[in-house]
């Protein structure tokens, strides 16, 4: 028998969405949150063209893009690194700056994959309590160690769909040590835009990244485009350990087609945010516990954990999908993509009569 090393031999295989639908039954996904819309026609238009040219290796400085990314945030091209999805960046950050002689601290409630990428880099994963679904600055603070190397916060976070204000997370900045890598992940960041609040002025500090990712707002997951802000020095580290051709030559093409796209983006968000929060109003006033979202998701709040698996099951037995959260640590909640409105409409009337029939 091989054997791997033990860390990863203790590790649990990270959690994918279960689709398997009823054979009589079409499968509406609301538990991966993919964007309602397709990608910009000029980005879907750039890489039909790029494949022409697949015979090729991708750019590995993702020249083009970087420059659109640089132009559009006015932030400095060659602090721009992109990932195979802000995961790959995610996980050669803490392939670079985390080992088993130091931890990495996150919310309690943050995106699972923090701890995944800790565990590959055999650091300890660490958590700090927040409050209502909310990361609180000062737990985090407190839940600081000697040995603490990386802090992560998601801003907007999934699966909360919460988020804090720039104030507070500059606050969290300025009292870290000076030895302590923040990294921001706003794969969400576009549905909050609207609100003025960019933090890209913190990575100028030298121990600050921000990562962003075109799987969302701009509807390119199945591209797995990421990208992010980082100091020099640690962007050089950072480079050592992703793949120099992480991003497909389509990838590369699409994302920058779809910078230059910025109307059909943030019509993306605005039909979006209407949709979301007229799927959280409908949600309410059947009695659920419906927090505010700041993403393309909600999260549901069940009195307990079985009942969430019971909603959970009704649903998929209807072939409608939402996400369980207790990878999150949070076994007593659904997280719901917002989906068009036919499939939210769908997943919302099952929800009304699960919730009428079990006031009877």
């Amino acid at each position: 028998m091989i054997n791997p090393v033990s860390h990863v031999a203790a590790m649990s295989p990270y959690a994918l969405a279960e689709l398997t639908a009823p054979a009589d039954k079409r499968a509406i996904s609301l538990s991966q949150n993919e964007s309602l819309r397709p990608p910009s026609p000029l980005a879907i238009a750039a890489a039909a063209e790029a494949v022409a040219g697949a015979q090729l290796y991708p750019d590995p400085d993702w020249r083009d893009l970087r420059k659109a990314l640089a132009d559009l945030h006015d932030i400095p091209a060659e602090g721009i690194l992109c990932g195979n999805g802000s995961m790959e960046l995610i996980a050669s950050l803490t392939q670079a700056f985390a080992d088993e002689r130091n931890a990495v601290l996150a919310p309690v409630h943050a995106y699972p994959f923090f701890r995944t990428a800790a565990r590959i880099a055999r650091a300890r994963y660490d958590t700090a309590p927040e409050q209502d679904g909310c990361v609180v600055v000062d737990a985090l603070l407190s839940a600081v160690q000697p040995d603490t190397c990386i802090v992560f916060v998601a801003n907007p976070g999934n699966p909360t769909g919460t988020r804090i204000s720039r104030a507070e997370l500059v606050r969290l900045r300025e009292t870290l040590r000076g030895d302590i890598l923040l990294v921001i992940d706003e794969a969400y960041g576009e549905f909050a835009d609207h609100l003025g609040e960019p933090v890209f002025d913190l990575v100028a500090r030298g121990d600050t990244v921000i990562l962003r990712s075109f799987s969302k707002a701009y509807g390119l997951a199945g591209m797995r485009v990421g990208w992010g802000l980082f100091p020099s020095d640690i962007a050089q580290e950072v480079r050592k350990v992703t793949n120099p051709n992480n991003i497909s030559v389509a990838g590369q093409a699409a994302a920058t087609a779809a910078l230059a796209d910025q109307i059909y983006m943030r019509e993306t968000c605005e039909v979006t945010a209407m949709l979301r929060d007229g799927f959280i109003d409908r949600l309410r006033r059947a009695g659920f516990d419906v927090p505010g979202s700041f993403t393309n998701f909600a999260l549901i709040r069940f009195a307990d954990a079985e009942a969430a698996k019971q909603v959970d099951a009704a649903l998929r037995a209807e072939s409608v999908f939402l996400r369980a959260q207790g990878g999150a640590g949070l076994p007593a909640c659904l997280r719901v993509t917002i989906g068009d409105a036919e499939m939210l409409d769908i997943a919302a009337g099952l929800l009304e009569r699960w919730a009428e029939r079990a006031r009877q």
